[in-house]
């Protein structure tokens, strides 16, 4: 038991750290840095706890995508964060009321937090126990949520078809395929036969027909 408890307090004291970091370093990109940290020790506090399917998914989706993203986009923009910052001051206490309010709802959501004790015999469907988290897990969401997994598939369909038509822009000088056109082709308009003397090139033979 000794070795699990240095490994969770290793993660958990870097995990803390880096959100603190991520916070008060004054360059974004070091902050996504921070952030991309702070994931990586939350997927080490979830494989300690057993859930290695989180941890996973922590490193995939968060790490090796979200985080990623964020710094590319970060790097690519080159926003002058110094004048950002130049109006800080005038919008301090608006900042400050907002975040009242929300720690206040957190405060409230906290202390009337109650775990239902049937929260646990929820999924009627018995779960084999000589399996992993991993597999148990798919064996739930691919039978009694199948539903509404597909369903949330169709939503992320929806909103990545959606994204692409906003942000689709038709150029007048720019080139663009047309599968109606490419598919009615026949050899006659795809090819050109043409008859090139020995010893003249291509451009020759086009300029004398041409002058012809």
């Amino acid at each position: 038991m000794i070795v699990p408890a240095l490994f969770f307090y290793l993660f958990a004291a870097a995990c803390v750290a880096s959100a603190v970091m991520v916070i008060v370093s004054r360059n974004p990109v070091h902050s996504v840095l921070y952030l991309i940290l702070a994931f990586v020790n939350a997927s080490g506090l979830f494989v300690l706890m057993g859930a290695e399917f989180l941890g996973m998914m922590l490193i995939v989706v968060y790490v090796g995508a979200v985080a990623v993203l964020f710094l590319f986009v970060i790097m690519m923009l080159d926003v002058d964060f110094v004048e950002l910052r130049e109006g800080f001051i005038q919008y301090l206490p608006v900042g400050i009321v907002i975040g009242g309010i929300f720690m206040f709802e957190l405060l409230l959501v906290v202390g009337a937090w109650v775990i239902n004790p049937t929260v646990t015999k929820s999924i009627t469907a018995a779960i084999p126990t000589n399996v992993s988290n991993t597999e148990a897990l798919g064996l739930v969401l691919y039978t009694k949520y199948i539903h509404y997994f597909q369903l949330a598939g169709m939503v992320l369909l929806v909103a990545m078809i959606g994204a692409i038509v906003l942000t689709l822009r038709h150029k007048v000088n720019v080139k663009r395929q047309n599968i109606n056109v490419q598919n009615a082709r026949t050899p006659e308009i795809a090819m050109a036969l043409r008859k090139v003397a020995s010893g003249q090139g291509l451009q020759d033979a086009d300029a004398a027909e041409w002058v012809k």
